[in-house]
């Protein structure tokens, strides 16, 4: 379920950043879900929230490592197996003073609280669009359309140091990060999360299946 959470000088205005990042071709090829989804901009403060629960999560042993070490930069893979038919929630909200999206993701567990992941996506770089999950941590993603929904997939990491960005030397890189939004009819859309390395295989791959209505 998708919630607008709006305030009386809340707006919906058209946004054409995905779009143009795309190219029209492109653009027109996804679904008209896909489109509305990503082609829409909230002002005011506002927020869309959307509702489901995560249908798949696992982890090689270092993936598991990985994700454990990375809760020390505030944890932004997710890193509980039990989080398995968990609910999860993810808010997206305008970041207006770097024209991009805030997205804070919420994954249930088997016990304790829900982890929450924040990064912030900003149209800007190399590639057009840029992830941060902080401690001056950013990816290049790269960006493709089909009739299915929008692939990201990293094209390198950076460390982003008194202004500068320092590419990140191939050792020092996780993984390939993949990530899509696949919609599946009936309002509902699979989020999905893959990281991988040419070394030791599928470190983690987790599946969110969502539901959006407009209220």
């Amino acid at each position: 379920m998708q919630h607008d959470r709006s305030t009386p000088q809340c707006q919906v205005l058209a946004d054409r950043r995905f779009r143009d990042l795309l190219g029209r071709t492109a653009w027109n090829t996804l679904p008209p879900a896909v489109r509305h989804r990503f082609g829409k901009r909230l002002t005011g403060g506002a927020s869309t929230v959307y509702q489901g629960v995560v249908v798949t999560m696992r982890m090689n042993p270092a993936g598991y490592v990985l994700a454990q070490f990375a809760r020390v930069f505030g944890g932004p893979l997710p890193y509980d197996l039990s989080s398995i038919d968990q609910p999860a929630v993810v808010s997206v909200t305008e970041d207006g003073a770097r024209d991009g999206q805030f997205w804070s993701r919420q994954y249930g567990r088997a016990a304790g609280f829900p982890q929450v992941i924040h990064s912030s996506k900003r149209f800007a770089g190399p590639t057009g669009i840029e992830e941060y999950i902080g401690y001056g941590i950013g990816i290049a993603l790269r960006v493709s359309a089909d009739r299915y929904g929008l692939t990201f997939q990293s094209d390198h990491y950076f460390l982003q140091v008194a202004g500068q960005k320092l590419r990140l030397p191939a050792w020092l890189q996780p993984g390939a990060l993949t990530i899509t939004h696949r919609d599946l009819g009936d309002t509902r859309f699979l989020f999905s999360l893959t990281l991988k390395s040419r070394l030791l295989g599928e470190l983690i791959r987790q599946d969110a299946l969502f539901h959006d209505m407009e209220i």
